[in-house]
């Protein structure tokens, strides 16, 4: 049987938590000093150059010529960078001078290790806090957008939440916490903002509904903004 083996890329581009991902990401990464790790690169290429010459100068004959010599350059490059990755060949070296520098590239290589680590962890934790404050990003289509919050609101959800209905739904409201409960996916805002609609995934959704949240003026004016910013957006 001929079976068509999944396309990543579409599954990337419709999966809601990926999705959310790559936002976190992008938001993350417009955010990095990227000098700082241009420069620890630019150090750690210039550190695993010295340690390979250090090494092949202690290490292997220089008797044999430059071509033997630059060949065991480039074993040594090769060596330091596993070493540095943890994966170093340690009878690579025998003598007192090598084993130092095999040391200080282990010890280096635990601190690059730990630097990307330690951003990594911080971009989960950020996606994690970000995400249950409502500031992230729906990542859906052809989603259902809730702006705004009452009564109303809550009753069309748990309409929404029965088994007859499988659309995912977002709730855009300027609340502290999740309104709507599990299974709804929160985003905290100003439905009159474009960057908050988007984050809802207004352009990419389905359909929207405005609540008022009073029955007052201003709420209505509120309403009336919030229509006037979608169709400035989805249309």
């Amino acid at each position: 049987m001929n079976r068509r083996m999944p396309n990543v890329g579409a599954l990337f581009l419709t999966s809601p938590l990926l999705r959310r991902v790559a936002w976190h990401t992008r938001r993350i990464v417009g955010r990095v000093d990227r000098r700082f790790f241009l420069a620890l690169g630019e150090g750690a290429f210039v550190f695993v150059l010295i340690a390979a010459l250090l090494v092949t100068f202690i290490e292997k004959p220089w008797t044999d010529g430059l071509g033997a010599a630059v060949e065991w350059f480039g074993k040594s490059v090769n060596w330091a960078i596993f070493t540095v990755l943890g994966q170093g060949d340690s009878s690579y070296v025998t003598s007192p001078g090598g084993f130092i520098v095999s040391w200080v590239l282990v010890l280096f290589g635990v601190a690059i290790v730990g630097t990307i680590t330690g951003a990594l962890v911080a971009l989960v934790i950020d996606f994690l806090l970000k995400e249950g404050q409502g500031l992230g990003a729906a990542g859906y289509r052809d989603h259902i957008v809730v702006c705004g919050w009452n009564a109303t609101a809550r009753d069309l959800i748990d309409e929404l939440k029965g088994d007859e209905y499988r659309t995912n739904v977002v709730v855009l409201a300027d609340l502290d916490k999740n309104p709507a409960g599990d299974g709804v996916y929160f985003v905290h805002g100003d439905s009159t903002s474009a960057v908050d609609l988007r984050r809802a995934g207004i352009d990419e959704a389905g359909a929207a509904l405005v609540f008022p949240s009073a029955a007052t003026n201003e709420a209505d004016m509120h309403s009336i903004l919030t229509v006037m910013a979608i169709e400035s957006i989805a249309l």
